[in-house]
């Protein structure tokens, strides 16, 4: 009976470690390091972030490159074009289904590393024509993780992955910027009343208004940019606790060059691999990136609910594209939903930052072992960001209309306009014509002609909004 006819007629394979057997099915890719990782850390419920398993794949390729560069494999050359191939397969994301850990699990990551060893050592396998689970022909460990520890392959991962997915966060502000950019310009006529501490204050332009949102969302853009130079060193090379033990010089010296050659990514290794195996602040940095910008982008979505308000008993002066019915009871309702969803969304990446935080703070000497809830919380912030912003483009900022009539409205019933007075005839007797104008329900214009501070023709002349802007 051949290999082909056992896996078909036999629905359970028989894999054995340190702790005892488990019975694994015949044509899982997946070994028994990785079902033990499952019953063990039944946590969250989602699995690896498919961009770290792509990730992940391509940090492989590089390792099994050098290895073969080095001689490794050299009298199997099939087994080694396999095992390359695995990699590359498991980086294109062809077998993330196979990949069944957890995303939260104890052990530094090494339930994840051992998941994809043993899907790329099977897979190897099954592309020399071989069953899933004859490591006596492709070993997870002494092949695939071979002169590799979790301890250096995990935090590589984690930064391909990080700058692979900051590159289309960027991306998304840059949508975002381009779309505020262009209401700049279209909006620049519309002279409107600004405000300051929820107050009338003095004139500004709707086009202004979305200039500084603009101006906001680029220096976020500018910031997440730069953040891929502190995850561009890594410790690949340095295996369990950064002194490269069981990995040849060369290999050392090589394999950051071959992951860099294979991603096209400026990778260097660090100069002490010590400290970047042990110490995850850089995360902790650029998190606080994601947070910034989560904080602009909350800003600006608060400020677009309140200016849409109403929108006939709020401030109403533009229009949010209606997406869908608010409300079960009143008719003809309609909610700043893609405002509400940014805020909620912008909100959790500030919670994610404080786990990557405290999972940062609790590495200790020489292994931070809390790297998965740093990157599951890192990742899941970069691309809640960059669909919020893709989805806030696309769904809001494209539809915002001006209220013409409720901005003259506005306008016109605004006292601030008083404030064009102060180079005429002081701060003192402007402040009097606009307490008397309130106090009294008259106009700036009668409450100045009645105190005899100016005359008609004078408050027409000095008292125009266009040359208040």
């Amino acid at each position: 009976m051949n290999n082909e006819e056992q896996i078909n007629t036999n629905p359970y394979r028989v894999e054995e470690d340190g702790l005892g057997r488990m019975r694994i099915p015949a044509e899982a890719l997946y070994g028994i390091h990785a079902l033990r990782a499952r019953q063990n850390f039944p946590l969250d419920g989602r699995p690896v972030h498919p961009d770290l398993i792509a990730a992940y794949g391509t940090v492989k390729a590089a390792c099994a490159e050098t290895n073969r560069e080095l001689g490794a494999w050299e009298e199997a050359p099939a087994k080694a074009e396999a095992i390359l191939r695995a990699c590359e397969e498991v980086a294109a994301g062809l077998l993330n289904g196979h990949i069944v850990v957890d995303a939260l699990q104890g052990g530094a990551g090494t339930s994840t590393n051992m998941n994809v060893n043993e899907v790329v050592a099977n897979r190897a396998l099954q592309l020399l024509g071989a069953a899933p689970g004859r490591y006596d022909l492709v070993s997870p460990l002494d092949d695939i993780n071979r002169h590799q520890s979790t301890n250096d392959t995990y935090p590589t991962a984690l930064k391909l992955a990080a700058i692979r997915l900051l590159r289309r966060l960027e991306e998304q502000i840059v949508g975002l910027q381009e779309a505020f950019q262009e209401k700049e310009r279209a909006f620049a006529p519309i002279v409107k009343i600004g405000r300051t501490e929820l107050q009338d204050a003095v004139l500004t332009t709707l086009g202004r208004t979305m200039s500084a949102y603009a101006e906001a969302v680029a220096r976020d853009r500018w910031r997440v940019y730069k953040c891929e130079e502190r995850l561009r060193v890594v410790n690949l090379g340095g295996t369990a606790i950064g002194t490269g033990l069981g990995a040849p010089r060369k290999y050392i010296f090589r394999v950051t060059d071959c992951l860099r050659e294979k991603t096209g990514i400026g990778f260097a290794r660090a100069e002490n691999l010590v400290d970047a195996t042990q110490n995850t602040d850089v995360f902790v940095e650029v998190s606080g990136i994601l947070k910034a910008c989560a904080v602009s982008l909350l800003k600006i979505s608060s400020d677009l609910r309140l200016l849409s308000s109403g929108p006939d008993a709020g401030l109403g002066e533009i229009r949010l594209p209606g997406l869908q019915a608010g409300s079960s009871i009143m008719p003809g309702k309609v909610n700043p939903t893609q405002s509400e969803a940014m805020t909620m969304a912008m909100a959790q990446v500030m919670g994610n930052d404080v786990a990557i935080n405290v999972g940062a703070m609790q590495g200790h000497f020489e292994l931070n072992v809390f790297k998965p809830v740093i990157i599951f919380n890192f990742l899941t912030s970069a691309r809640l960001i960059a669909d919020a912003c893709h989805s806030f483009v696309e769904h809001c900022v494209d539809g915002i209309e001006p209220n013409h009539a409720r901005i003259k409205m506005h306008l016109d019933n605004s006292l601030m306009l008083v404030t064009a007075l102060n180079t005429h005839i002081g701060y003192d007797k402007s402040a009097e014509i606009a307490k008397k104008a309130h106090k009294e329900n008259k106009t700036l214009k009668e409450a100045a002609i009645s105190l005899g501070y100016l005359t008609s023709d004078e408050f027409d002349k000095w008292v125009r909004a266009e040359d208040m802007v």
